[in-house]
């Protein structure tokens, strides 16, 4: 068997030129990489820039609302604000067995509501009347209508009420 030298020393016999190109070369490589980026990241502000001076330009005035536009959005603004859930409240209230609602028109701009129905005889519409005066969202309830189903045996009755419609809150 022979014997087997082994030398701790440090001593090279290999290239010693190979790692520091290699080094050289990574140093070109993140030098280019840096290079590149800044370049990318000048050429995102100039861009962002751009499109914000084309969506604001600063020498365009801004649009103003006209009177029709005001006068909508505060038709939309107090139908949010208006208290349905009193009218609704009141309407409950007053319903019976005997009468059948077929429509609701509330007008809150001028306050007023008409309701319109069907009933099984003069004497419910007339009760149902005399329900609603008594709601307290309701004020100057009174029959605007009325009039018999002309061929209906049982003396059916279709009746529209008007009522003024208090919108002040609890």
């Amino acid at each position: 068997m022979r014997r087997l030298e082994l030398d701790f020393s440090g001593r090279r016999s290999a290239a010693p030129w190979a790692g520091r190109v290699l080094l050289a070369l990574a140093l070109a490589f993140a030098l280019d990489v840096g290079m590149s980026y800044n370049s990318a990241k000048r050429s995102l502000e100039t861009r962002q820039a751009s499109i914000a001076a084309a969506a604001h330009p600063r020498g365009t005035p801004q649009r103003k609302a006209s009177a029709e536009e005001i006068a909508l959005v505060r038709d939309t603004v107090r139908r949010l604000g208006t208290p349905w859930e009193r009218l609704f409240t009141a309407l409950e209230a007053a319903a019976n067995d005997q009468v059948a609602l077929l429509g609701i028109e509330p007008d809150p701009k001028s306050g007023t509501v008409l309701i319109s129905g069907d009933s099984r005889d003069y004497l419910a519409v007339l009760t149902y009347v005399l329900n609603l005066s008594q709601a307290e969202a309701l004020r100057n309830v009174h029959l605007v209508r009325h009039e018999a189903k002309p061929n209906d045996p049982n003396g059916a009755v279709n009746f529209t009420v008007s009522a003024a419609w208090s919108e002040q809150r609890r």
